[in-house]
């Protein structure tokens, strides 16, 4: 029994450390850029490709590993300048969900490029002797490998401490942290203090990555699998504390190491309920500061209601949306109808991003209890299409009004990240309750009803649902409610001062669009006649917030137009090339620096120029 808890405790520390290696670069690059620098996980995933192919070729012993690894360090600091350098110092100054989407542009081309140099196989590493051996602690065998893997993590972090703590470098380093503005007016050279940062962090990713090699492989999989495990551990440690990160590794590794023996079934979401848990208690994380709120007037701009010429615009629109049925095909149709339910769903997550500014990376959340909400009243308790169009939004709404409140108490990417943890929680509860929802085999034979089953009356009925529920959020936004949640969003002690609560002023609006969101899970699932957890995972949410990024956050039309653009380009390239992801992500990029405030908001501005002039 000893003996077993002793290698559950040495695994779980094995896994704390190499998650910390990556944690640490994250936390450093964003304790002094505060960029949220989601192609780290690129990083990593690279620091595993440029090992394999530089230890594969290098005898199977300890000095050569050891200097194949360093190499490996190098090559990826270098590479995290050269990104530094090319790329990411044009959004310093962007709002940080902007940085979120730029920095996803970026593994999406990360990703199509890996591919094309190392194949799409997974690349395993020919381990030497030295890495399968075994070190006999009582009546326990433990693994060499993890015993050395375990004293790497507390070496880098006091490493990292001497060097922030006994260097001019890191002296810089804690004062940039601390007032970049003040660092800047002494005349330190933040461009050459910033990409040396990069290059550190991109060092330390580079090196959890070749160290993963000889307990698994290089595969395309490996950025996003850390990227969500490297930002929870940062949330949970303190944004921007590195004594925190490595707290937070030990923490969940050692939890999850005994997670799988003693609660296997929780494993999926251990990690998310701990998250959980830390932020409603501590809302900063363990060892963090709060953060100092960042004014962008770019962002906090007052959405006004559009001008008569853009509602006959949008009119227009919308009448050669519900004639467009009548001259395009079967395929088309349903693209058609996956925009309409694309553009109901971004202007829920916009309702409380854009005029709450409440970010979510756990929207999906709600769009999948809607869809299997309609799912099981139509298929288990065998209710009308109408039912399920009633109850998913009610769930939905409930749900997130009971989520809610704890997450409205939050603000900036605690709030994000807390609403990512409640999405995986429910996400763990579908794929798990196999009895009620299918698990992994889904829900199938979710259709309409028999008066709507033509696609051609399916699309109409969506498409007015849709545009209703888009229309009645408008008009809450431009009711005293509406005007209300901007207030307390810009300023929440003047709200206070005049009586207004902002905290139920969020979380309303946290439940209202929850609601909506429900109503469009409930309209995808008749629309795909099933219902699988793939409904709730991080990839919807992402696809959420691009869409109202690329449509622009401070006008109602931007999540329409970014649903309508994203959701076009998506399916276009899947049709026209292999390489959609590079080509998607460079469109991302592109976009991000050329209309830094969405292709909605930049038409707008451009139109009020033109009409000034």
């Amino acid at each position: 029994m000893l003996s077993t808890l002793l290698v559950q405790l040495l695994t779980g520390l094995s896994g704390a450390s190499s998650l910390f290696l990556v944690s640490a670069g994250l936390t450093v690059i964003f304790g002094v850029t505060r960029v949220v620098n989601f192609s780290h996980g690129s990083l990593y995933m690279l620091g595993a490709y440029t090992g394999w192919s530089i230890l594969s070729r290098l005898p199977r012993e300890p000095l050569p590993f050891i200097l194949g690894v360093l190499l490996t360090v190098a090559a990826l600091a270098l590479l995290g300048a050269l990104l530094e350098r090319l790329l990411l110092r044009r959004i310093y100054a962007a709002p940080e969900l902007l940085q979120l989407l730029f920095t996803f542009g970026v593994v999406l081309v990360v990703q199509d490029a890996t591919q094309a140099i190392w194949g799409p196989n997974d690349l395993p590493l020919p381990r030497g002797r030295w890495l399968r051996s075994f070190v006999e602690i009582g009546d326990a065998r433990v693994p060499l490998y993890d015993l050395i893997l375990i004293a790497i993590g507390p070496a880098v972090l006091a490493a990292l401490w001497l060097l922030l703590t006994r260097t001019r470098w890191g002296t810089l380093i804690r004062a940039a942290t601390q007032d970049r503005e003040m660092v800047a007016a002494l005349g330190v050279d933040q461009k050459r203090l910033f990409t040396s940062v990069f290059a550190l962090g991109a060092g330390l990713a580079g090196l959890a990555g070749a160290l993963s090699l000889p307990d698994g492989s290089a595969n395309l999989q490996m950025d996003l699998s850390i990227i969500t495990d490297a930002f929870v551990v940062v949330v949970v440690g303190g944004l921007g504390s590195v004594p925190g990160a490595f707290l937070a590794s030990i923490l969940i590794g050692v939890l999850q190491a005994f997670g799988i023996v003693v609660l296997p079934q929780a494993t999926l979401v251990l990690v998310f309920v701990i998250m959980a848990a830390v932020l409603v208690v501590r809302p900063n994380g363990l060892l963090g500061r709060p953060q100092a709120i960042r004014e962008n007037p770019a962002s906090t701009t007052l959405i006004r209601p559009a001008e008569p010429a853009l509602r006959w615009l949008g009119l227009a629109a919308l009448i050669l949306a519900a004639a467009a049925p009548l001259f395009v095909g079967p395929f088309l149709l349903s693209v058609l109808t996956e925009m309409a339910v694309a553009m109901l769903f971004a202007a829920a997550l916009h309702f409380m991003m854009g005029p709450g500014g409440m970010a979510s990376f756990g929207h999906a959340a709600w769009f999948g209890l809607g869809a299997y909400a309609a799912a099981l009243a139509v298929k288990g308790l065998a209710l009308p299409m109408t039912a399920g169009l009633l109850i998913a939004p009610l769930l939905a709404g409930t749900a997130a009004a009971l989520f809610g409140w704890f997450v409205v108490r939050l603000s900036g990417v605690y709030l994000a990240m807390l609403t990512l943890a409640f999405a995986q929680i429910v996400w763990a509860v579908m794929f798990q309750a196999v009895d009620l929802t299918g698990g992994d085999n889904g829900i199938l034979g979710v259709w309409p009803a028999q008066w709507a089953t033509d696609r051609l009356v399916f699309y109409w009925l969506t498409l007015a649902l849709c545009t209703a529920a888009t229309l009645v959020l408008r008009t809450i936004l431009y009711a005293p409610f509406g005007y209300a949640l901007r207030g307390a969003r810009d300023s929440e002690l003047r709200a206070a001062a005049i009586g207004l609560d902002a905290t139920r002023l969020r979380h309303a609006a946290f439940t209202i669009a929850g609601a909506a969101a429900g109503l469009a899970g409930s309209l995808a699932a008749f629309s795909k006649g099933s219902v699988f957890p793939g409904f709730i995972a991080i990839s919807r949410s992402v696809d959420a917030l691009l869409m109202v990024l690329l449509g622009g956050v401070q006008s109602m039309a931007g999540p329409i137009v970014g649903a309508i653009a994203y959701t076009g380009l998506f399916d276009l390239l899947l049709l026209a090339t292999d390489q959609w992801r590079a080509v998607l992500g460079l469109s991302i990029i592109v976009l991000v620096l050329a209309f830094p405030q969405g292709i909605a908001g930049t038409a707008h501005r451009l139109w009020l120029r033109g009409k000034e002039a």
